[in-house]
């Protein structure tokens, strides 16, 4: 069901036009924004980033690893007519991935900057588009799967988010989330991308079963590489002035290679049951159990 993000209402009408307070969005090309005032800045991310995002996404280990361990994650969920929706799409390569692993799901994405929209509906024209903020999700009882990876960690009321989820997740629904990992590895990097957290296994956990979810699956990835994240981080705090953003992702074919053949193995791991403990990137499947 459509929900008024800002009443909370749900007497909106086709055009999300609300009975109730009045509120209409406006429509940019193809892009409903249901949340204007932050669709070109806000304190979640930088705009300025997106364009390098998707220019390395598709050839960068990191995301491509990532990839496959959501789609293998969401493989259980995703039957034919199944409503998903990435929360926080970004440029839409994840949903992309999962589109093409998955051709007979329904797809919908969110995301507040606009900016981001117009690469991902690019990248998956089939999909629905919403410029919203998931603070005040616009749905209510409307999907099968949520998915929200990599973005709890950019904004500080995330247990409200985790609410806003539930309630759009029909009976018995399934989110699956990816999120970085150990707040010791802390750096410059988390700093430039906006980040206000690295979660503990333990604290996600607390949060999500507080707001209606029964964690069903938890793994650590990035682990078998996490000596030389650690080392890369440490490093980074002492050069902080002298940081990048976009180095880490502009690696040389032959070391995305090596990376990408390790992360290949963890994989292989994981699908025959090894949950690493540690790790910096923590993957979760949860249910909506209230």
């Amino acid at each position: 069901m459509k929900r008024c993000p800002n009443c909370g209402d749900l007497g909106v009408d086709a055009s999300w036009n609300c009975s109730v307070c009045g509120a209409t969005p406006r429509r940019v090309g193809e892009v409903l924004e249901l949340a204007p005032a932050l669709a070109s800045a806000n304190s979640g991310f930088r705009a300025e980033h997106f364009l390098p995002l998707a220019e390395v996404e598709e050839r960068n280990f990191w995301f491509r690893a990532r990839n496959r361990i959501i789609s293998w994650a969401a493989r259980p969920f995703m039957r034919a007519g199944t409503t998903f929706c990435e929360v926080g799409c970004g440029t839409g390569y994840v949903l992309a991935g999962l589109a093409r692993a998955y051709p007979d799901v329904k797809f919908s994405a969110t995301e507040i900057y606009s900016t981001a929209l117009s690469f991902a509906a690019t990248r998956l024209p089939s999909a629905s588009f919403y410029q919203m903020d998931a603070r005040s999700f616009a749905f209510a009882d409307e999907f099968d799967v949520i998915g929200s990876f990599d973005v709890l960690e950019h904004i500080e009321e995330d247990e409200a988010v985790m609410r806003e989820l539930h309630r759009a997740l029909k009976s018995k629904g399934t989110l699956l989330l990816t999120v970085p990992q150990h707040p010791f590895l802390w750096s410059q990097q988390d700093e430039q991308v906006c980040h206000v957290r690295r979660y503990t296994r333990a604290d996600i956990r607390a949060k999500l079963e507080r707001n209606g979810f029964r964690v069903t699956l938890a793994t650590s990835f990035v682990s078998l590489l996490f000596p030389a994240m650690l080392a890369s981080r440490k490093r980074s705090r002492i050069d902080d002035a002298e940081y990048d953003m976009t180095a880490d992702l502009r690696l040389s074919p032959p070391v995305n290679a090596i990376m990408g053949a390790v992360m290949a193995l963890e994989f292989g791991m994981i699908q025959l049951g090894v949950r690493f403990p540690f790790g910096g990137s923590l993957l979760i499947v949860a249910q909506k159990t209230s």
